[in-house]
């Protein structure tokens, strides 16, 4: 299994922790942690939780367990490509729902209620998620900071009333942080059995005193809160960062240049026991081969970097990657992929064969499609992209050339090298981008302008190649190379597609305006929307474009219409 992002120097945490009832007849809270294997250490992290069930709630030991364990299990069945705080946002809302639900059916309101607090550490961070008045604190170089705020009114001289807790509320709010992390950082997670009856400093001196093991020192904390008075549970649970990933260049290239890059093929050879039928494609970047294993029916494309990158870590890591997101994306519309042999010494990626024609050369062979062909197309290719949306990824390089059509009109994305992966992006990598990518006719400006891409970045691109299948033309000035593309977001004119076939209704007008605004924030907020103003008019659109300045609605026109008055001016005058 190919891994992504993965350094050979990972992430390394130790945790220990130890929980009492203390003085009191049951215990009430609850705290887990999980070490995963490398794998998922470097793509999901490493998470600790702990909870205090409320006292006033009649299952609040069931409810603090529950919390915790089902937190762990259900954080680690989430896709990898989503970040920690995609994934932790639906399973707590989930398992909020869920304590609600029978906390209110079954045992009485609230009867499933406790406080929260979560860290998932991965690669050079700390995401921390905090509902109630557990703590969190981290330890640093001789000084201890409470990173979380308790959830708590106080009221005179009594005991502080919490105002916040999971399984109380279908409307979740949970605080969230993100921290950097350092080796040798101690984290300290307490129930309020602790920290109520410790104050900062006596918490500082006791994680400054070295003991033989984390949990030694968790029953130390709690011995000493039981000695100053508590009589409430008492839970602690400390984690220390032992290592944390930190790869240089010259590591990552190494560790791509295990693979060997194959050499150029050519019809009847083989590699790994794929025989090249036939030359798809070679180019400055990579060689496509269509390709068939014996004892398969079915032929595959056999994808190959060009020995020209060998010494580029940064393009043969999206190589790497292009196949790892086009495994975890099962979609009719969107390429398949295939693992290659777990053996194979060459670096290579398998996908399906796609027997048909690009969307380039859909254009060239159609050059004025109706307006429902074009819909048939685009509605195919928003199904694929809204398949890349539910793992939390962005295309960033949709173009015509990397949708496929099938005999049959059926579209299919392919090329994944660019994608952007949220859970990826979290994971240490000296391998930054240095540049906008995708290509330049299609790329959204905020990616021109340095700015970070958001899912209506792919519906500009998807809005650009709509108006240029019905024109044949582009809505914005073709800039030479991305360097000449315009730098503010004022600069982008758009062309009215009117100016290259009159027979576009004005819906379909306003529908391409708003999405392929230059600014994101006017773009349709959903890939649904836009396909639905595609086929139905939208009234507010029309408006709009109707009561637009002429300079706004068709500059074209405006500035002849200005030119014209010139020269009448002058004619007039030099007449006069």
């Amino acid at each position: 299994m190919d891994t992504i992002g993965a350094s050979t120097s990972d992430l390394d945490v130790d945790f220990g922790g130890s929980t009492t009832a203390g003085i009191k007849p049951i215990n009430q809270d609850a705290f887990a942690a999980h070490q995963p294997s490398a794998y998922e250490r470097t793509h999901k992290g490493v998470a600790v939780a702990i909870a205090d069930g409320l006292s006033c709630s009649e299952r609040s030991a069931e409810a603090s367990q529950l919390s915790v364990t089902h937190f762990i299990e259900d954080y680690y069945s989430t896709p990898d490509t989503w970040s920690v705080k995609h994934s932790v946002s639906r399973v707590l809302n989930a398992l909020n729902t869920w304590l609600v639900h029978h906390g209110s059916t079954s045992y009485g309101s609230n009867s499933f209620a406790t406080t929260f607090s979560a860290a998932v550490f991965k690669s050079t961070s700390v995401h921390l998620f905090h509902i109630g008045d557990s703590r969190i604190y981290r330890y640093r170089n001789g000084l201890l900071e409470q990173l979380t705020q308790d959830h708590s009114l106080h009221q005179g001289g009594g005991k502080p009333i919490l105002t916040n807790a999971i399984g109380t509320n279908l409307h979740l709010q949970v605080d969230y942080l993100c921290e950097d992390i350092q080796k040798n950082d101690l984290f300290l997670l307490t129930t309020d059995g602790i920290h109520d009856f410790l104050g900062h400093k006596e918490i500082t001196q006791l994680v400054a005193q070295p003991t033989h093991s984390l949990e030694t020192q968790a029953q130390k904390i709690i011995n000493y809160a039981l000695n100053r008075g508590s009589h409430d549970n008492l839970s602690c649970l400390l984690v220390r960062i032992k290592a944390i990933p930190a790869e240089d260049i010259d590591e990552t290239h190494r560790k791509l240049a295990h693979y060997i890059i194959p050499p150029v093929l050519e019809p009847g050879m083989s590699i790994d026991g794929y025989q090249v039928i036939e030359v798809l494609y070679q180019g400055t970047r990579s060689h496509l081969y269509r390709v068939r294993h014996k004892g398969e029916t079915a032929d595959k494309v056999l994808k190959a970097p060009s020995e020209n990158y060998a010494d580029d870590p940064q393009y043969l890591e999206a190589f790497i990657r292009e196949q790892w997101i086009g495994r975890r994306i099962k979609h009719p519309h969107v390429m398949g992929e295939y693992t290659r042999p777990g053996n194979t010494r060459f670096l290579y990626n398998l996908s399906e064969y796609i027997e048909g024609q690009d969307l380039r050369q859909w254009m060239y062979d159609n050059p004025s499609p109706t307006i429902e062909q074009v819909r048939l197309i685009i509605e195919q290719i928003a199904s694929a992209l809204r398949a890349f949306q539910r793992m939390s990824m962005i295309h960033r390089d949709l173009k015509p050339e990397n949708v496929m059509i099938d005999h049959h009109g059926q579209v299919k994305l392919i090329d994944f090298g660019t994608v952007q992966v949220s859970g990826l992006d979290e994971i240490n990598s000296p391998l930054k981008e240095e540049y906008p990518v995708g290509s330049v006719n299609y790329i959204a400006p905020e990616y021109l302008l340095n700015e970070p891409g958001l899912f209506r970045s792919d519906i500009f691109s998807l809005g650009v190649i709509t108006y240029e299948m019905l024109s044949g033309k582009l809505p914005y000035k073709e800039p030479n190379h991305k360097n000449s593309a315009p730098k503010k977001y004022d600069q982008w004119r758009y062309i009215p597609i009117s100016n290259f076939r009159k027979d576009i209704p004005l819906w379909i007008e306003a529908t391409l305006k708003k999405a392929t605004s230059p600014r994101p924030r006017y773009r349709y907020d959903a890939l649904s929307e836009f396909i639905h103003d595609m086929r139905v008019p939208n009234q507010a659109e029309i408006q709009k474009l109707e009561k637009a300045p002429l300079i706004e609605r068709n500059p074209t026109e405006f500035w002849q219409i200005l030119c014209l008055f010139l020269i009448l001016l002058l004619l007039w005058q030099s007449f006069s």
